[in-house]
């Protein structure tokens, strides 16, 4: 049976290299690559990570910003009109995450507490940037 509610598939995220940008997800987020493989091979316009069962990030590069018609002002947008991405985690997967941006020299935020989200107030959470300048909260309500 296909559940059919609204939620988020995916996000496309603005990238310099959609290789390195997967190997930063994939490395310090835990996430798993898609058409890496098939993107370097030049069969596909970009790759993906996949955040869970749902949802991916979309890694575009940005020089194809001036390509993309379906979307007017598409170049414009390029970075910024997004002022960040939460990701909510288990504890523990919270903790890992920290450890792992640390442990890449990623600059993390000092944690704050009893931030409002859509699960209610999460206990704690981060922000960090990407190495394009994306901007993500982690967080966790447990």
């Amino acid at each position: 049976m296909t559940d059919n509610t609204t939620r988020l598939d995916h996000v496309v995220l603005w990238v310099r290299d959609p290789v390195a940008a997967a190997d930063f997800y994939e490395k310090a987020l835990g996430m798993v690559p898609l058409r890496l493989t098939e993107f370097a091979a030049g069969t596909e316009p970009f790759p993906s990570v996949r955040l869970n069962d749902e949802t991916i990030f979309d890694l575009m590069p940005l020089s194809m910003a001036e390509r993309m018609k379906m979307l007017p002002g598409s170049a414009d947008s390029a970075g910024h009109p997004v002022n960040h991405v939460c990701l909510a985690l288990p504890g523990d997967d919270f903790e890992t995450l920290r450890a792992r941006l640390e442990e890449r020299a990623v600059s993390v935020s000092d944690i704050s507490y009893d931030s409002f989200g859509a699960r209610g107030l999460a206990r704690r959470s981060f922000y960090f940037r990407d190495p394009d300048g994306n901007v993500f909260e982690a967080r966790h309500y447990d």
